[in-house]
């Protein structure tokens, strides 16, 4: 494990944008694009649409490994090119396990940090977010999005429900690898959204919280009656950062943050109550404990047994970016100067990838169903 040791004044600092950081960061930005464009048209297509009409088990597979070493490319510009510090608290996470993450929402670029941890364990290729469906809108990400089964809500219950219902579905069998990530607040935290739910919160007579916003609980009660039975655990991650939260080009150009902090907390199924009420209870007293770790975390700059996990492999990470940028360069080549085939390829790709992603529609296998889940708790 590695021991935390606390920042220097040195530290606090933000990072001025200079030009050598602004060239680096619109360097990475564009191959980070380039290498997601590439793998979604000849690897992504292939995996999770081709191999999808014989077994959603083996799509997944190979899915998870294409696109965790590309998901992978994003710890390493964090934590090995603009280095910052991920510093992870609170109880191990242990290899293996199928879990349901629930996460403050501090700012835009939460979610990313996630993959950090993810890493660590070897499940980076099989992260699933439950988030707004504006993402699945991006240019090129929104795509990955899609082919990773992201859940697109709306943010209303009425709409959101069988979007849902009809995705958790497909997550349960238990031979999958599965980390199924939910912001109960629904959106990133600002002053004034804080003020809108700490008067909700006295009009309702819910607790008024400081460093969170209230959580919606239909998400997370429907993540738990669908899925209860084949998850291993719950965990409940807290985010902090030092020393001022970072926007999406904070991250690219390594302005800012110098530190980020993720206490980690395990919970067993058994734990959390299975009546729709009581959920909702045991979620808000969860984020009143949430809410009381950030107002210690902003006093004493990190969160309680700091160092639950050690550092990436720089090794690693360079022969994985490695791999992933010539594959990338392999497939750019084709592209522009091989044969027209390719290029007409490209297009259909590009055309049924845009559709799928608009009305989330994804082939179910018509040749091999594979075998039905087996509930793993009863075996």
């Amino acid at each position: 494990m590695e021991s935390y040791k606390p920042s220097t004044p040195a530290d606090e600092r933000r990072h001025p944008l200079s030009i050598q950081r602004a060239v680096r960061g619109a360097l990475c930005l564009l191959v980070l694009l380039l290498t997601a464009s590439m793998m979604l048209v000849y690897f992504g297509f292939v995996t999770a649409v081709l191999l999808r009409l014989f077994s959603n088990h083996y799509s997944r597979r190979a899915t998870s490994f294409f696109f965790g070493s590309w998901l992978a490319l994003w710890p390493t510009l964090f934590e090995k090119i603009n280095k910052t510090k991920v510093i992870f608290s609170g109880d191990n996470v242990p290899d293996g396990e199928r879990v349901l993450l629930i996460a403050n929402h501090r700012t835009e670029v939460d979610w990313m940090y996630l993959w950090d941890l993810a890493l660590r364990k070897a499940r980076i290729g099989y992260i699933r977010y439950i988030l707004k469906s504006s993402l699945m809108k991006l240019p090129v990400f929104g795509w990955a999005f899609h082919i990773l089964e992201f859940i697109p809500v709306e943010r209303k219950w009425e709409v959101d429900e069988s979007t849902m219902h009809r995705m958790l579905l497909s997550f349960k069998d238990p031979q999958d690898p599965l980390w199924l990530v939910l912001f109960p607040e629904g959106t990133d935290y600002t002053e004034q959204k804080c003020i809108k739910s700490q008067k909700y919160a006295s009009e309702k007579g819910l607790p008024v919280l400081k460093n969170v916003l209230l959580p919606k609980t239909k998400g997370f009660e429907a993540c738990l009656r669908e899925m209860r039975d084949s998850l291993d655990a719950v965990y409940d991650l807290t985010i902090g950062y030092k020393f001022r939260c970072p926007t999406f080009l904070d991250n690219v150009f390594g302005i800012n943050p110098s530190e980020v902090h993720i206490h980690v907390r395990r919970i067993t199924l058994d734990e959390i109550p299975k009546s729709e009420t009581e959920t909702s209870s045991w979620l808000m007293d969860t984020y009143q404990l949430k809410d009381q770790l950030l107002s210690d975390f902003s006093s004493r700059g990190h969160f309680p047994r700091p160092g639950a996990e050690g550092e990436l492999s720089t090794a690693k990470c360079l022969a994985n970016a490695t791999l992933v940028i010539t594959l990338s360069c392999i497939c750019l080549y084709l592209t522009i100067f091989s044969f027209v085939w390719f290029k007409v390829y490209v297009s259909l790709v590009c055309a049924y990838l845009a559709s799928a992603t608009a009305y989330n529609f994804r082939p179910k296998p018509i040749l091999y169903a594979g075998k039905a889940p087996v509930n793993h708790k009863t075996m």
